[in-house]
């Protein structure tokens, strides 16, 4: 018996049509599209994942584990897997045929251990607790290793790309979109900043080095706190930035002049999200404004799908751009500009990835095989999402008008360079 004709008989009458994409199997058999990617079953464990959790959590198992591979475009191949899975539909007579194959090709046994890399959290959700063990689960994996994959910032958000001549990079990228941030804030010397989860300080050390500004920023991660604390000590910014190991729920300062809050929404979680923006309105000093950029997702699916809450960032909620915006106006503050940006993720996913393969031995020496192989796939997958608009992400900026409704800001408001017009 020969592996892959068999997989591939099965998933084709289960389709009504050809596989999009080819198979090997570990026993060197091969059948499917013989064109573009191709999926390579290691082991009966790959399929023994699979059969365990049907989706999408499975293949990513297989994958972290090494049980499961793709020849070829690893893109390439999730799109056609992405393609396949939304027409895949078994029928309750299907799975009869499913079981039968299973246990003929010797893949029916245990459930198999899950990858180390997985999350695994206790407690209620978006607890104080929880939240800072699932943020120490993705952003205290290794300063080391994010120094390697992010530009000379730390920025690990958008970029926004201005250019498409290939002399212009990421570190060019980022820096537009921190130039961005600061014009729509317009911030202005001695103005007081802050930002609520502050990453690496990217932000943090722009604004008061370019813009003059006092900017305070938090963060629930001790490893990105104590890397920001060293880079203002290097730039010389000691009383000009101030980063603390704090809760948003925590935060008490009197109300800033400025406030921004890059992809922290996401962590959220959507009952507690009427606080988080509560809490951002009451930090704002009347005309100031707030910039808020974040990723959204489709009503249908608003969690981050299982792959990324399981391994990436638990307990992640993208909500759509209209609820998001619903949650500010109903904390007080007035929306004056939505911006667009989900292109401007495809061209930063990939820029990333493309680093991981350059310095892919570095990456596994740091993080080891599971943990690389997991940012590979997440990285691959993020730039797909993006680019088939089942993932976006906004800047919006929003204002806390005075008691009598002025806003500080110009009728006009703002063009798409971020500058008042």
């Amino acid at each position: 018996m020969r592996v892959a004709p068999e997989l591939a008989g099965l998933m084709e009458r289960l389709l009504g049509a050809k596989l999009p994409v080819g198979v090997r199997a570990w026993d060197g058999s091969r059948a499917g599209n013989p064109d573009g990617p191709c999926v390579v079953l290691n082991s009966r464990r790959a399929l023994r994942h699979v059969l365990w959790e049907p989706g999408e959590l499975g293949l990513a198992r297989a994958y972290v584990t090494g049980d499961l591979d793709v020849d070829g475009d690893l893109a390439e191949g999730l799109s056609r897997f992405w393609r396949l899975g939304r027409k895949v539909r078994p029928k309750p007579g299907d799975w009869l045929d499913i079981v039968r194959l299973a246990a003929k090709l010797g893949v029916i046994g245990l459930r198999p251990r899950p990858p180390v890399a997985e999350a695994r959290l206790n407690g209620k959700l978006h607890t104080r607790g929880r939240d800072r063990a699932a943020i120490a689960h993705h952003y205290d994996l290794s300063n080391a290793f994010y120094k390697l994959l992010l530009d000379p910032h730390m920025a690990y958000s958008c970029a926004y790309w201005t250019s498409d001549d290939p002399a212009y990079r990421l570190v060019d990228a980022q820096t537009d979109k921190l130039d961005l941030i600061c014009r729509k804030l317009d911030l202005q010397p001695g103005m007081r900043l802050l930002d609520v989860g502050c990453g690496w300080g990217s932000l943090l050390i722009h604004a008061a080095a370019n813009y003059g500004v006092h900017a305070t920023g938090i963060t629930l991660s001790e490893q990105q706190r104590d890397h920001v604390q060293a880079r203002v000590a290097e730039a010389e910014l000691t009383g000009k930035v101030d980063v603390r190991l704090q809760d948003y729920r925590e935060l008490t300062a009197k109300p800033f002049d400025a406030v921004a809050s890059i992809e922290m929404g996401e962590h959220v979680g959507e009952e507690n999200y009427p606080a988080y923006a509560s809490t951002l309105f009451r930090l704002l000093k009347p005309e100031g404004r707030l910039v808020l950029q974040q990723m959204s997702r489709g009503a249908v699916a608003p969690g981050g799908g299982a792959f990324i809450e399981t391994y990436i960032a638990p307990d992640m909620t993208m909500r759509p751009i209209g609820s998001t915006l619903n949650h500010l106006a109903g904390a007080g503050f007035e929306i004056r500009d939505v911006q667009a940006m989900r292109e401007h993720y495809v061209w930063t996913c990939r820029a990333w990835a493309s680093t991981l393969e350059e310095r892919w031995q570095d990456a596994v020496a740091l993080v080891g095989p599971e943990q690389a192989r997991v940012w590979r796939l997440y990285l691959a997958g993020g730039a797909l999402a993006f680019a088939e608009n089942r993932m976006g992400v906004d800047q919006i900026v929003a204002v806390r008008t005075t008691v009598d409704g002025r806003s500080g800001m110009p009728a006009t408001g703002l063009s798409p360079a971020g500058v008042v017009n």
